[in-house]
């Protein structure tokens, strides 16, 4: 497992508690797992995720990874509706291993204002890992 100070933690994307990245692309927002979250999952094998059109409140499950060490939960960080999921991720689940910024798991159109404002920036984010 990585240190704290070897983790990628891209300043330009904020966080959630639950260890999940989200990224503003325009009116939507690309949600995946944190570089922290995916080390310690250790290797993914298979990635469950929603369908499009499927809508969530910020909170809910909407998806596992599987790893060989155990199946984890996906929670949402921002209420909104599913437009768009890595389809990529169906055939190379371990790509989230290899690159966790650039396998996002879904896109959402977000349904609820100012929920954004809630999520962590990087050194926020820093702060939780440390404890």
């Amino acid at each position: 497992m990585k240190e704290i100070s070897e983790l990628n933690l891209p300043a330009d994307l904020s966080y959630s508690n639950d260890h999940e990245w989200v990224q503003k692309t325009g009116e939507t927002i690309k949600i995946g797992v944190s570089d922290y979250a995916q080390d310690q999952m250790g290797d993914i094998v298979f990635v469950e995720m929603p369908d499009v059109g499927d809508t969530f409140k910020r909170g809910d499950e909407f998806g596992t990874l599987e790893s060989v060490k155990a199946v984890s939960e996906v929670f949402i960080p921002l209420s909104g509706e599913v437009v768009a999921v890595n389809e990529s991720l169906e055939d190379a689940p371990e790509l989230v291993n290899d690159d966790p910024y650039s396998s996002w798991i879904v896109e959402i159109r977000p349904t609820v204002e100012n929920e954004y404002d809630d999520l962590l920036s990087r050194d926020e984010y820093l702060k939780l890992l440390q404890g």
